[in-house]
Order: structure tokens, then sequence, then C-alpha cells
């Protein structure tokens, strides 16, 4: 009797995410929430992955080391504004907010408390279903259109947005719901689309230490 080929199991979906090159993504539909939080459970503060969910789509995304350079860049201009300018601003990265009610989950590349920032206080450890949602979250968008990016921040109630895509940094204020895209930083007025556009764009040209220094020297400028 001529034995059968054994058929290979299909990978989960765990399998699939955890064998993602640098810079692709993956989109899975009809993916229960409760699916969703096993993931996450799974993937615990991966190195390198973000996922998303959206109303029962799921996407994840490996992030390549130009995304995570320009990432890690603006947390250092916000850190780098907060101690010329004395602001108080709350850093909380890639922290993961979701709400189960709007079936919604995102991990921004970044995210800040800058007028809610008191309310936070000193706390390490926030509850995004009863603390109040981080004033800026940043979404950098290189290697993938992010499906719906829109629609999930403004369904976790994230009251500014910036988003660097293709050499320019737009910034995007929640109005009813839905974002409104503008020059002029709500949280941070005295920075606007331009000024971080530039700041981001001299990065690759004049490397990490003589783009700070220079936005030192701008922040002391308008400081005056």
């Amino acid at each position: 009797m001529t034995p059968q080929p054994m058929l290979e199991r299909p990978l989960s979906r765990y399998e699939l995410i955890s064998q993602l090159s640098d810079g692709a993504s993956m989109t899975f539909p009809h993916v229960s929430w409760e699916e969703y939080e096993e993931l996450l459970d799974q993937f615990v503060e991966p190195a390198g992955l973000r996922m998303s969910y959206y109303k029962g789509e799921l996407t994840a995304m490996s992030l390549s080391a130009e995304h995570e350079k320009y990432a890690r860049f603006i947390e250092q201009l916000i850190t780098a504004l907060k101690l010329r300018l004395r602001f108080s601003i709350s850093s909380f990265g890639s922290w993961t907010m979701k709400k189960a009610k709007k079936q919604t989950g995102k991990e921004p590349d970044a995210c800040f408390y800058v007028q809610t920032a008191s309310a936070i206080g000193n706390r390490i450890d926030l509850d995004f279903a009863v603390d109040p949602p981080p004033d800026i979250a940043v979404e950098v968008d290189i290697h993938h259109k992010t499906k719906n990016q829109l629609e999930i921040y403004a369904a976790l109630g994230i009251p500014e947005l910036w988003v660097f895509d293709n050499g320019r940094l737009t910034i995007h204020l929640l109005e009813d719901d839905h974002y409104v895209e503008v020059e002029i930083s709500k949280a941070l007025p005295m920075l606007t689309a331009s000024v971080l556009t530039d700041f981001l764009n001299r990065l690759p040209k004049d490397g990490e230490f003589q783009t700070l220094l220079a936005f030192d020297e701008w922040l002391q400028s308008i400081k005056q």
C-alpha cells in the first residue's frame, strides 16, 4: 500500500507574524477581539513589531532600522524641547492602546502627555481604559501605508496625531470624531509641521548629533 503524503499544517497567525521580514506587513481579516488580545499576550513587547486592530481586521508590521531611527529621533526632539523650554512632558513610547467597546487597538511609534501631563503625574503604569489618552501620538509610515490609521486613532480618542510619511510630517487634530490637517501643533504650539519636517529631513544628511544641536539652537532662538 502506497503511503499517503503528509499534509503540511497551515501556519498559525503567531507563526506568520513571527516570520515577517524587516519592513513587511501582513493583514488578517475576521479576527476576533479575543484572538487579538491573545496575540498581544504572545508578543509581549516584541522588538521591531507593531500590531493594530480595527473592527475585526488585524495588521502586523515588522519595523525596519530606518523606521525606528526616525521614531526614536522624534522622541529625542521632544526630550530636547522639554529640557530647553522647561515643559513637563511625559513619554510612553509604543504603549498599546485599546478600546474593547470600539473594537480598536493600536501601538503608536511614540506618544506624549503634554496638556494632561499633570494628571498623569509621576505614574509609570497607566490603564488606557480609565486614564486619558496621550495628547500626541506619532505614526512613522515609511514602508507600509497603514490602512485605516486615522480611523483607528480617532476611535481611540487621540487629540493630536503626527504622521511622518514620504519625507513629510503632517499634524492632525481630532474634531468631531475625524482628523483635520493643520500646520501648528495644538499641544506644542511652538512646533509646526514645516519645522518638524525640516529637522527630520536633516537627520540622514547631517546625522543625529548635528541635527539635535541645530534643533537646540533653534529652540534657544525662539525662547529669547
